[in-house]
């Protein structure tokens, strides 16, 4: 018993904390910037190339308005009809993941990740049929974006 919680139980440790930088159907990339540097060049980037920023979130101000503490953590939310149109076409309820939204934080460590929704996992949870090159599109846009924010 003693070798197991000497080997085992750290490696569980470990493995459980990697775990918790991706759920299920989020895509994760490490940034070399801040949280607000991050989510300014992501914003810029998403300009460049005519999506339309919606909205920007800043939970820890928010957690701050309320007398708690969270790290640095921002949602910056996306989106152009021209795209998210087509797919809402081949399944309606893709809409409640729509538009788009990146979330931005820093980690227990001081590490700083971007994540997304993968756009195979809103094909599977949508059932969405008929919308593979909007997908793949998709798919590039938005790693080309957090490539952009994240370099």
């Amino acid at each position: 018993m003693n070798m197991f919680r000497i080997v085992v139980l750290p490696l569980l440790l470990v493995l459980c904390a990697s775990a918790a930088h991706a759920a299920d159907g989020l895509i994760v990339v490490k940034s070399n910037h801040s949280v607000a540097a991050t989510a300014d060049k992501l914003e810029a980037a998403l300009s460049d190339n005519g999506m339309k920023i919606m909205n920007r979130i800043n939970h820890a101000a928010g957690a701050e308005s309320v007398g708690l503490e969270l790290r640095p953590t921002e949602v910056v939310i996306f989106g152009n009809p021209k795209v998210g149109s087509p797919l809402m076409q081949c399944a309606q309820s893709v809409a409640v993941d729509l538009p788009q939204k990146a979330l931005i934080w820093e980690d227990e460590s001081g590490q700083v990740w971007l994540g997304y929704n993968d756009p195979e996992y809103l094909k599977a949870r949508h059932a969405i049929e008929g919308c593979d090159a909007v997908l793949e599109k998709v798919s590039g846009a938005l790693s080309n974006f957090a490539g952009a924010a994240t370099r």
